[in-house]
């Protein structure tokens, strides 16, 4: 039900943004704005927007897809407080996945960006780190391990983040998937034999 919450209030704020770029403009993540106006707001409204279509579509179906496994996982091994601790994995996401971002922009002026991905790179590895040998369909179609994708995505990012040549968050997916998997941990410590005990099950 939450995923579905939101998904529902991201789909409605990306087309109202689709249809004023203004909107866009005040609520998209500009590390300059953060640091030097204090305009804080921006760590949380910009995962609430995308730049088109397709960046909206993909993100919410991968959120679809781990959101209802995600909570769950949260039932199975956790027990309680489910709620709040699905926030804490999303929104968390979506603000530990941004600071080294605006760490490093937090003088260029010009860099902007939108998008849930941080975010989502938390929900789907929080659900790789509770059942690493998971099958996960890369490039949709090859199935895989998900710790073996966990892997790849980790290693794809961090070196696409150092390259910077393209226009998308690739630091924000690399943190954001960091503290995906780091935060059951946090929580509830022993779960990290669950994941060994999970991972060596072959």
């Amino acid at each position: 039900m939450i995923t579905l919450f939101i998904i529902i209030v991201t789909v409605l704020f990306s087309l109202a943004a689709f249809n004023k770029q203004e909107l866009m403009y005040k609520y998209n993540f500009n590390a300059y704005q953060i640091v030097h106006r204090k305009q804080w707001y921006r760590l949380f409204t910009h995962a609430f927007i995308h730049a088109n279509w397709e960046h909206l579509i993909v993100n919410m179906i991968v959120l679809y897809s781990f959101g209802s496994a995600l909570y769950r996982y949260l039932y199975i091994y956790i027990g309680d407080n489910l709620l709040p601790l699905y926030l804490a994995v999303y929104l968390g996401g979506i603000v530990v996945s941004s600071i080294y971002t605006v760490y490093k922009e937090k003088d260029n002026f010009n860099y902007n960006a939108v998008g849930a991905s941080g975010a989502v790179s938390a929900v789907v590895f929080t659900c790789i780190f509770f059942d690493p040998l998971n099958k996960i369909y890369f490039m949709m179609f090859v199935p895989i391990p998900a710790i073996l994708f966990g892997v790849l995505y980790l290693g794809y990012s961090y070196y696409m983040g150092k390259k910077n040549v393209d226009n998308v968050g690739h630091d924000a997916h690399f943190w954001g998937a960091v503290y995906g998997f780091v935060f059951p941990i946090l929580i509830k410590p022993s779960l990290l034999m669950n994941f060994f005990d999970k991972l060596f099950q072959f």
